[in-house]
Protein backbone atom coordinates (compact mmCIF):
# COMPACT_ATOMS: atom_id res chain seq x y z
CA UNK A 1 0.00 0.00 0.00
CA UNK A 2 1.66 3.16 -1.24
CA UNK A 3 -0.21 6.57 0.41
CA UNK A 4 -0.66 9.74 -2.20
CA UNK A 5 1.19 12.56 -1.02
CA UNK A 6 -0.20 15.27 0.56
CA UNK A 7 0.96 18.74 -0.73
CA UNK A 8 -0.75 20.28 2.43
CA UNK A 9 2.15 18.45 4.50
CA UNK A 10 5.20 19.05 2.44
CA UNK A 11 5.08 15.74 1.80
CA UNK A 12 8.20 13.89 -0.83
CA UNK A 13 8.80 10.27 -0.05
CA UNK A 14 11.70 9.11 -0.68
CA UNK A 15 11.91 5.65 -2.43
CA UNK A 16 15.53 4.87 -3.47
CA UNK A 17 16.53 1.40 -1.45
CA UNK A 18 20.54 2.72 -1.54
CA UNK A 19 19.61 6.44 -0.03
CA UNK A 20 17.46 5.08 2.57
CA UNK A 21 20.13 2.41 3.29
CA UNK A 22 22.99 5.07 3.42
CA UNK A 23 20.92 7.63 5.88
CA UNK A 24 19.99 4.88 7.99
CA UNK A 25 23.77 3.68 8.27
CA UNK A 26 24.95 7.35 8.99
CA UNK A 27 22.67 7.72 12.51
CA UNK A 28 25.86 5.26 13.55
CA UNK A 29 22.94 3.57 15.56
CA UNK A 30 24.22 1.42 18.82
CA UNK A 31 22.91 -1.67 20.56
CA UNK A 32 20.71 -0.07 23.42
CA UNK A 33 20.37 3.32 21.09
CA UNK A 34 16.01 4.54 21.30
CA UNK A 35 15.70 5.69 17.74
CA UNK A 36 13.02 8.57 17.31
CA UNK A 37 11.92 9.23 13.65
CA UNK A 38 10.19 12.29 12.54
CA UNK A 39 7.51 11.99 9.64
CA UNK A 40 8.19 8.32 8.63
CA UNK A 41 5.34 8.76 6.32
CA UNK A 42 5.47 5.19 4.23
CA UNK A 43 7.86 3.94 6.11
CA UNK A 44 10.24 3.46 4.06
CA UNK A 45 13.41 4.56 6.00
CA UNK A 46 11.41 2.91 9.43
CA UNK A 47 12.62 -0.76 7.82
CA UNK A 48 15.89 0.20 6.92
CA UNK A 49 15.77 1.84 11.25
CA UNK A 50 14.21 -1.95 12.47
CA UNK A 51 17.37 -3.91 11.22
CA UNK A 52 19.46 -2.34 12.93
CA UNK A 53 17.29 -1.59 16.21
CA UNK A 54 14.62 -2.98 18.41
CA UNK A 55 13.35 0.21 19.86
CA UNK A 56 11.98 2.74 17.04
CA UNK A 57 9.48 5.36 17.70
CA UNK A 58 8.13 6.88 14.81
CA UNK A 59 6.02 10.55 15.09
CA UNK A 60 3.91 10.99 12.35
CA UNK A 61 1.36 13.71 11.86
CA UNK A 62 -0.40 12.02 8.91
CA UNK A 63 -3.48 10.01 10.17
CA UNK A 64 -3.12 8.03 7.01
CA UNK A 65 0.31 6.96 7.76
CA UNK A 66 -0.29 6.26 11.26
CA UNK A 67 -2.48 3.58 10.24
CA UNK A 68 -0.21 2.35 7.63
CA UNK A 69 3.20 1.96 10.10
CA UNK A 70 0.66 0.29 12.58
CA UNK A 71 -0.57 -2.48 9.97
CA UNK A 72 3.20 -2.74 8.33
CA UNK A 73 5.32 -2.95 11.58
CA UNK A 74 2.99 -4.70 13.69
CA UNK A 75 4.48 -3.49 17.54
CA UNK A 76 6.25 -0.08 16.40
CA UNK A 77 5.94 2.20 18.86
CA UNK A 78 3.91 5.12 17.00
CA UNK A 79 2.92 8.61 17.92
CA UNK A 80 0.16 10.32 15.95
CA UNK A 81 2.02 13.39 16.87
CA UNK A 82 3.29 16.99 14.88
CA UNK A 83 6.98 16.76 16.24
CA UNK A 84 6.80 20.43 16.95
CA UNK A 85 4.05 20.35 19.17
CA UNK A 86 4.97 17.01 20.59
CA UNK A 87 6.77 17.40 24.54
CA UNK A 88 10.18 15.64 23.67
CA UNK A 89 9.70 14.53 27.24
CA UNK A 90 7.23 11.81 26.43
CA UNK A 91 9.40 10.17 23.70
CA UNK A 92 12.51 9.90 25.69
CA UNK A 93 13.57 6.89 28.11
CA UNK A 94 15.34 7.63 31.31
CA UNK A 95 18.42 5.93 31.25
CA UNK A 96 18.88 5.53 27.20
CA UNK A 97 20.68 6.99 24.18
CA UNK A 98 18.60 8.85 21.85
CA UNK A 99 19.47 8.83 17.86
CA UNK A 100 16.60 11.50 16.28
CA UNK A 101 16.40 10.65 12.32
CA UNK A 102 14.24 11.68 9.38
CA UNK A 103 13.50 13.04 6.55
CA UNK A 104 11.99 16.71 6.98
CA UNK A 105 8.95 18.03 5.47
CA UNK A 106 11.02 21.50 3.35
CA UNK A 107 8.41 24.19 5.04
CA UNK A 108 9.00 23.17 8.37
CA UNK A 109 13.02 22.56 8.31
CA UNK A 110 13.63 25.46 10.58
CA UNK A 111 12.02 24.97 13.26
CA UNK A 112 12.49 21.26 13.79
CA UNK A 113 16.00 21.85 13.61
CA UNK A 114 16.02 24.61 16.48
CA UNK A 115 13.85 22.34 18.46
CA UNK A 116 16.80 19.65 18.40
CA UNK A 117 19.43 21.88 18.93
CA UNK A 118 17.94 23.56 21.53
CA UNK A 119 17.29 20.13 23.78
CA UNK A 120 21.30 19.58 23.86
CA UNK A 121 22.77 16.72 24.82
CA UNK A 122 19.73 14.49 25.45
CA UNK A 123 20.18 12.69 21.84
CA UNK A 124 23.61 11.55 20.95
CA UNK A 125 23.43 11.98 17.79
CA UNK A 126 20.63 13.60 14.89
CA UNK A 127 20.84 12.41 11.06
CA UNK A 128 18.75 14.89 8.83
CA UNK A 129 17.55 14.61 4.96
CA UNK A 130 16.62 18.27 4.07
CA UNK A 131 16.87 20.84 1.33
CA UNK A 132 20.18 21.42 0.53
CA UNK A 133 19.99 24.80 0.34
CA UNK A 134 19.11 24.68 4.24
CA UNK A 135 22.03 21.76 4.83
CA UNK A 136 24.78 23.72 3.40
CA UNK A 137 23.59 26.50 5.69
CA UNK A 138 24.32 24.61 8.68
CA UNK A 139 27.83 24.10 7.66
CA UNK A 140 28.33 27.49 5.89
CA UNK A 141 31.80 29.37 6.95
CA UNK A 142 32.22 33.04 7.50
CA UNK A 143 32.01 34.97 4.59
CA UNK A 144 30.64 32.90 2.76
CA UNK A 145 26.69 33.58 1.27
CA UNK A 146 25.31 31.06 2.96
CA UNK A 147 26.91 32.14 6.66
CA UNK A 148 24.13 33.31 8.84
CA UNK A 149 21.58 33.10 11.94
CA UNK A 150 21.60 29.28 11.10
CA UNK A 151 25.17 28.55 10.69
CA UNK A 152 26.38 30.27 13.93
CA UNK A 153 23.97 28.73 16.54
CA UNK A 154 23.84 24.72 15.15
CA UNK A 155 27.88 25.15 14.92
CA UNK A 156 28.40 26.90 18.50
CA UNK A 157 25.54 24.01 19.65
CA UNK A 158 27.15 20.97 18.26
CA UNK A 159 29.27 19.77 15.73
CA UNK A 160 27.47 19.42 11.69
CA UNK A 161 28.79 17.38 9.28
CA UNK A 162 27.22 17.54 5.41
CA UNK A 163 26.88 13.84 4.15
CA UNK A 164 26.35 14.06 0.82
CA UNK A 165 23.89 15.00 -1.85
CA UNK A 166 20.26 13.20 -2.92
CA UNK A 167 19.04 13.91 -6.06
CA UNK A 168 15.27 15.46 -6.32
CA UNK A 169 14.97 12.70 -8.97
CA UNK A 170 14.72 9.40 -6.36
CA UNK A 171 11.60 11.56 -4.43
CA UNK A 172 8.15 10.71 -5.26
CA UNK A 173 6.64 13.48 -6.04
CA UNK A 174 9.80 15.16 -7.35
CA UNK A 175 10.47 18.36 -5.56
CA UNK A 176 11.54 21.39 -7.18
CA UNK A 177 14.84 21.97 -5.26
CA UNK A 178 17.58 19.16 -4.42
CA UNK A 179 18.59 17.39 -1.02
CA UNK A 180 21.39 17.20 1.88
CA UNK A 181 21.93 14.52 4.63
CA UNK A 182 23.38 16.17 7.10
CA UNK A 183 23.95 14.92 11.07
CA UNK A 184 23.95 16.95 14.35
CA UNK A 185 25.87 16.35 16.99
CA UNK A 186 24.85 18.47 20.25
CA UNK A 187 27.74 19.66 22.48
CA UNK A 188 27.89 18.22 25.89
CA UNK A 189 28.70 21.34 27.94
CA UNK A 190 26.63 24.07 28.58
CA UNK A 191 27.63 27.43 26.22
CA UNK A 192 29.35 30.54 28.29
CA UNK A 193 26.78 32.73 27.66
CA UNK A 194 22.76 32.07 28.50
CA UNK A 195 21.28 30.93 24.80
CA UNK A 196 18.51 33.47 24.75
CA UNK A 197 21.34 36.62 24.88
CA UNK A 198 23.32 34.57 21.89
CA UNK A 199 20.10 34.57 19.87
CA UNK A 200 19.31 38.11 20.97
CA UNK A 201 22.39 39.31 19.56
CA UNK A 202 23.17 36.66 16.49
CA UNK A 203 19.87 37.50 14.80
CA UNK A 204 20.08 41.76 15.28
CA UNK A 205 23.22 41.54 13.70
CA UNK A 206 22.36 39.17 10.59
CA UNK A 207 19.15 41.09 10.33
CA UNK A 208 21.47 43.78 8.74
CA UNK A 209 24.13 41.51 7.83
CA UNK A 210 25.63 43.87 5.37
CA UNK A 211 26.22 46.53 7.66
CA UNK A 212 28.69 47.39 10.64
CA UNK A 213 27.65 45.85 13.79
CA UNK A 214 28.04 49.13 15.38
CA UNK A 215 24.51 49.88 13.32
CA UNK A 216 22.63 46.79 13.65
CA UNK A 217 23.47 46.56 17.42
CA UNK A 218 23.42 49.69 18.31
CA UNK A 219 20.09 49.75 20.81
CA UNK A 220 20.83 46.82 22.26
CA UNK A 221 25.00 47.95 23.07
CA UNK A 222 23.08 51.53 24.09
CA UNK A 223 20.37 49.22 26.63
CA UNK A 224 23.48 47.01 28.34
CA UNK A 225 26.71 48.79 27.55
CA UNK A 226 26.01 52.63 27.20
CA UNK A 227 29.97 53.22 27.81
CA UNK A 228 30.84 50.89 24.67
CA UNK A 229 32.08 47.79 24.25
CA UNK A 230 35.89 46.08 23.93
CA UNK A 231 35.04 44.57 20.37
CA UNK A 232 35.35 45.73 16.88
CA UNK A 233 32.31 46.59 15.95
CA UNK A 234 33.19 48.00 12.49
CA UNK A 235 32.87 44.38 11.34
CA UNK A 236 29.96 42.83 9.36
CA UNK A 237 28.24 39.89 10.97
CA UNK A 238 29.27 37.21 8.66
CA UNK A 239 32.80 38.26 9.30
CA UNK A 240 32.53 36.57 12.88
CA UNK A 241 33.44 33.21 14.01
CA UNK A 242 30.77 31.07 15.95
CA UNK A 243 33.06 31.45 19.01
CA UNK A 244 33.68 35.53 18.27
CA UNK A 245 29.64 35.77 18.79
CA UNK A 246 30.21 34.13 22.21
CA UNK A 247 32.75 37.05 23.10
CA UNK A 248 30.51 39.68 21.52
CA UNK A 249 27.68 38.48 23.62
CA UNK A 250 29.99 38.31 26.59
CA UNK A 251 30.96 41.82 26.22
CA UNK A 252 27.36 43.38 25.59
CA UNK A 253 25.76 41.35 28.40
CA UNK A 254 28.68 40.67 31.17
CA UNK A 255 29.23 43.38 34.11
Amino acid sequence: MNLRPKKSLGQHFLRDQNILRKIALSAGIQKGDRVIEIGPGEGALTEYLLSVSDDVCAVEVDPRAVELLRLKFLGLDVRHADFLSVELDALLEAGRQHVIIGNIPYNITSPILFKVMDAGPVFRRAVFLMQKEVAERLVARPGSKAYGILSVQAQLLGTVAYLFDVSRHVFFPKPKVESGVITFTPRESPLEVPTDQLKTVVRMAFNQRRKKMSNSLKSLIAEHKPDGVSFDLNLRPDQLTPPEFITLTQAIFEP
